[in-house]
């Protein structure tokens, strides 16, 4: 117990300060690239190991079965079935956590000093051979599948499901990576098999660290982690084709209150105006209750709760989506609120004060960001993964700043299509019907 709550102290309180934060590319002797951040301060380091494809590498016909890999990493490995390996995890006060995203497969783990070579060991183990008993990939398959069957009566998970059908059609991107109750029903050790070899390889590969670690003593770590990892994984998808139509598409659903799910095409990441884009998004529906929508929407009008806009930059398509609910008989306003809105800033821009406030949150803000040492292992990992450069922490509020108002309002004539927007609604909302 004591060491379970030095654990999460460390957590807690073992990081340099955001704007300290040095971080240095390693190399280990087996060619292994990582980006580190070192500190000594407290026995504790946070790895973030990330291969990318995610879900969207799933065989066709076998949707879910990365995720339901995912989920059984851990469920035994080696000679130790799923109880002895929690009770060994348990005793060496660690924390393993694997993750499954449309574009990436994660393993976070966090461990004391005095630890890391029991804790490397079982982690590899866990990577290399994991055990994916009959019995496992059964209970495994029935937690999924109890998932799957709630989401069947969750308005905001048809919302996005239909959307996603829409935009991505037969691209991976056009269905949940969980997959549907009748792939994963048919799901088979096999398959969870060939989900494992497409994943993971060095190919896809993404290291972050930080805490109690030496660049000599990551390498090591790596080598010794990863030796053995096939060099090359399952080539990645193509780029999806979003196609997405202005107009309103309703699916019936009995419930006093409608869902809308609201978008269009959006901007990449590694687009030189995704600043100017970011910054626009936190006017209009990204900064809380002092975004335009907010404003209009709930505050003028009581017509919601909350309506939030947010940039979805994958790596293999863009989208500019939004999400808004309402009562049955209010939300053909509320959609009529939010596409004047959006025809508003696209026409006329936004103000000097608007900029002004918006930057001085959005830099004020990202400190907040990095909350311990697995949070910026996390960071380090996602700025690999998006080609940014190894600076980028201490330059970023530099890029935000240096957006102009001249730069929003153009980005905003651009981006903004008000005529494109389509609003996927959930319910059984009143003065709205299918258009397209």
């Amino acid at each position: 117990m004591k060491r379970i709550f030095a654990t999460l102290i460390a957590v807690v309180i073992a990081l340099p300060a955001w704007a300290e934060i040095e971080i240095e590319e390693v190399t280990s002797p087996g060619g292994i690239t990582a980006w580190l951040v070192e500190d000594h301060s407290i026995p504790f380091t946070a790895l973030e190991l990330r291969f990318r494809g995610g879900t969207s590498l799933d065989e066709p016909g076998k949707r879910g079965a990365i995720y339901l890999m995912s989920g059984l990493i851990e469920e035994g490995a080696g000679d130790m079935d799923a109880r002895t390996y929690a009770r060994e995890l348990e005793s060496l006060a660690a924390s393993f956590r694997y993750n499954a995203s449309d574009d990436s497969v994660s393993i976070s783990a966090q461990f004391l000093t005095e630890n890391r070579d029991e804790v490397i060991d079982l982690l590899r183990t866990t990577i290399h051979e994991p055990r994916f008993d009959e019995d496992a990939v059964e209970r495994v398959k029935a937690q999924i599948l109890s998932g799957l069957r709630s989401d069947q009566t969750d308005p905001n998970d048809i919302a996005g499901r239909n959307f996603a059908q829409m935009a991505y059609g037969d691209h991976p991107y056009g269905s949940e990576g969980k997959g549907t109750i009748e792939s994963v029903s048919a799901l088979t050790r096999d398959d969870v098999v060939t989900a494992y070899d497409n994943v993971f390889a060095k190919d896809r590969l993404y290291v972050g660290a930080v805490g109690d670690i030496s660049p000599e003593e990551l390498g090591a770590l790596l080598d010794k982690l990863l030796a053995g990892l096939p060099e090359v994984g399952k080539p990645i998808p193509d780029r999806a084709d979003v196609d997405i139509a202005g107009g309103v598409s309703v699916v019936e659903f009995d419930t006093p209150q409608s869902v809308a799910l609201f978008g269009h095409a959006g901007i990449d990441r590694d687009d030189p105006d995704f600043f100017a884009a970011f910054v626009l998004n936190h006017i209009l529906g990204g900064g809380g209750f002092e975004s335009r929508l907010m404003q209009e929407v709930r505050e003028k009008r009581g017509l919601t709760y909350g309506v939030a806009t947010y940039l979805v930059p994958k790596d293999l398509a863009s989208v500019y989506l939004g999400s808004v609910s309402s009562a049955n008989d209010r939300i053909a306003e509320a959609v009529e609120v939010i596409r004047d809105e959006w025809a508003r800033a696209a026409s006329e821009g936004v103000t000097q004060k608007e900029l002004d406030d918006a930057k001085t949150y959005l830099t004020g803000a990202y400190p907040l960001r990095f909350d311990g040492n697995g949070p910026i292992a996390g960071i380090m990992v996602g700025m690999q993964m998006e080609n940014l450069p190894i600076d980028y922490i201490a330059t970023r509020n530099d890029k935000v700043n240096a957006v102009t108002l001249e730069d929003v309002n153009r980005v905003a004539s651009e981006l903004l299509d008000p005529e494109g927007l389509h609003f996927t609604v959930v319910g059984k909302p009143e003065g709205l019907e299918t258009t397209n």
